[in-house]
């Protein structure tokens, strides 16, 4: 499984306004401001965030004061919702190499290898939530 950037850029946008909101919960942070810290397109980063709206795994705000902010706590989500939101429940059951009809019954070379890790990944994924995650980042110093 290799996540999209789409996907990527949708965690790192959450662990964003995730570190923002422990500081105030209440506040959305403009669209803008996440993607320059993201460095990514701000029309792009806004269709990221329109699936983790419609998700409800975050909130918007329209108008002068508009933004988004996370919808529930970050200790309740996990990198799985972000996921499952951005790139669908699928990317956990594709073949690695991208073959059609790979599968139990007809395994890609990789198949059986490639699900043993590939559930490793989404039990690591189901068990980190945006706050552990935090956590682990802030020994960092980087810019998102």
């Amino acid at each position: 499984m290799l996540l999209s950037q789409s996907c990527m850029y949708g965690i790192r946008a959450s662990l964003l306004v995730s570190l923002r909101s422990e500081k105030d919960r209440e506040s959305f942070l403009p669209i803008r401001h996440i993607a320059e810290e993201l460095n990514v397109s701000f029309h792009y980063l806004t269709k990221i965030l329109q699936v983790l709206t419609q998700a409800k795994i975050m909130e918007s705000y329209k108008g002068p004061n508009g933004g988004v902010r996370m919808a529930s706590p970050s200790d309740e989500i996990y990198l799985i919702d972000i996921i499952e939101a951005i790139d669908g429940k699928e990317v956990f059951n594709s073949c690695v190499l991208g073959l059609p009809g790979c599968g139990s019954e007809l395994p890609c070379p990789l198949h059986e290898k490639w699900g043993k890790s590939m559930s490793q990944l989404q039990d690591v994924f189901q068990k980190t939530s945006l706050a552990k995650l935090a956590k682990d980042t802030s020994k960092f110093v980087f810019r998102f």
